[in-house]
């Protein structure tokens, strides 16, 4: 596998996540920003569970849904109750039924209600079940689910200390008020009925996003151990080399678990009408999709930020910059030639590239045991020895 893609899957993309980190975190800061709004203005639709109330489950034969709600809400308007009362949700079930829910009502309430909506859509009272939340239970429900919440993210703080360390316990915990932010925020904008499926997806989430960053920091962890011992990389760096690595696995994660999650909120919920899904669908598909960003672009980037806080990483930093800076200052700096003399030129002269000056140094140096050549004399002897080179005769000698 070759290219983009081949080098994403085997982490060497070497994508800029972590140098990019102000960018991810002015995201986090607008999507934090919007999800508070959306909670502050519209608030969550609350489900019978949580505030109490009355569940009228209707046989879908009576019409369609909007009208089911319209006779519910004539013959609410009939009782005698100190408040208007109307029709807080509908919804169908497994298309075949209606299911709505309205305020608490008391029992002789509940009759007479029964009793009048099943003359105004022809049906047989025996037809129209009912079921009865107090408001008191709704808000023991509503402890409980906050308690759990409370136990899960300090138990899991202590987990990550030890796993890891405070630093890195602190950008976990962070990525995970995110994920949860960024979850209620869309719940809370799509005016989903908040039921305790609600909760159990919350809770989901937050173990799905535990896992992620656990993932990703494991690997920081292993780079980034023993790296103030060398000055090739700095903790950022090593870090971002770690989030390239598994980057493509928290993708592969995170597509097998929306894969079924999206099957059941858009095929279950959507197509095949199991409103009873939906609330359970929607927290585990934003909520796992959220985890991926929270992990990969807010957690990582954050851990590191917190890390180079440390003196030993920041002295570190300033001395793998501080090499780089003499490297880059050695690699402008003029080359000398070999007799010391700077190879700049004058403007007037022009200058000799480094290949042609070697050569023309190869021509004139002489080469390594090379002799030095003598200047020949005339009448040259034999051997090629200066004077001559023969053996000199005594005087007086004759020539045989």
């Amino acid at each position: 596998m070759s290219g983009f893609a081949g080098r994403l899957y085997r982490g060497e993309a070497n994508l800029p996540i972590v140098k990019r980190r102000n960018t991810w975190f002015v995201i986090a800061a607008v999507v934090v920003v919007l999800a508070i709004a959306s909670v502050a203005i519209r608030g969550f639709n609350l489900g019978i569970d949580f505030r109490g109330g009355n569940e009228f489950q209707v046989p879908a034969s009576v019409g369609t849904l909007p009208q089911a709600e319209d006779a519910l809400d004539a013959e609410l308007a009939e009782l005698d109750t100190s408040e208007p009362l109307e029709v807080v949700s509908g919804q169908e079930v497994g298309g075949t039924t209606y299911l709505f829910r309205t305020a608490e009502l008391t029992a002789e309430q509940t009759e007479a209600f029964k009793q009048g909506l099943a003359e105004r859509l022809g049906i047989e009272q025996s037809a129209i079940s009912d079921s009865r939340v107090s408001g008191a239970w709704g808000s023991q429900v509503t402890q409980r689910a906050l308690l759990g919440l409370l136990v899960f993210m300090v138990l899991v703080t202590i987990y990550l200390v030890l796993r890891f360390e405070a630093r890195m316990a602190i950008a976990a915990v962070a990525g995970l008020v995110l994920d949860l932010l960024l979850t209620a925020g869309i719940y809370s904008a799509s005016g989903f009925e908040v039921t305790p499926s609600t909760i159990i997806g919350f809770l989901t989430i937050l173990g799905f996003a535990l896992y992620d960053v656990v993932v990703v920091f494991d690997k920081i962890q292993e780079n980034t151990r023993g790296v103030t011992g060398g000055s090739s990389q700095t903790y950022g760096e090593a870090a971002n080399l770690a989030v390239n690595q598994t980057l493509m696995r928290s993708i592969n994660t995170s597509i097998v678990a929306l894969l079924p999650v999206g099957g059941l909120l858009f095929i279950g919920a959507g197509l095949l009408g199991a409103g009873t899904l939906k609330d359970l669908g929607l927290v585990l598909f934003v909520g796992m999709g959220a985890a991926f960003f929270a992990s990969i672009f807010f957690s990582s980037p954050l851990v590191t930020v917190l890390k180079e806080q440390e003196p030993k990483y920041k002295l570190h930093t300033q001395r793998v910059q501080a090499k780089r800076s003499s490297l880059a200052e050695r690699d402008k700096a003029p080359k000398r030639s070999r007799t010391g003399a700077s190879t700049t030129t004058s403007a007037d002269e022009p200058a000799e590239t480094e290949p042609a000056a070697d050569a023309a140094l190869a021509g004139t140096a002489p080469k390594a045991g090379a002799r030095p050549v003598g200047k020949r004399q005339s009448g040259g002897g034999r051997g090629g020895r200066p004077g001559g080179g023969g053996r000199k005769r005594p005087s007086g000698a004759k020539r045989r």
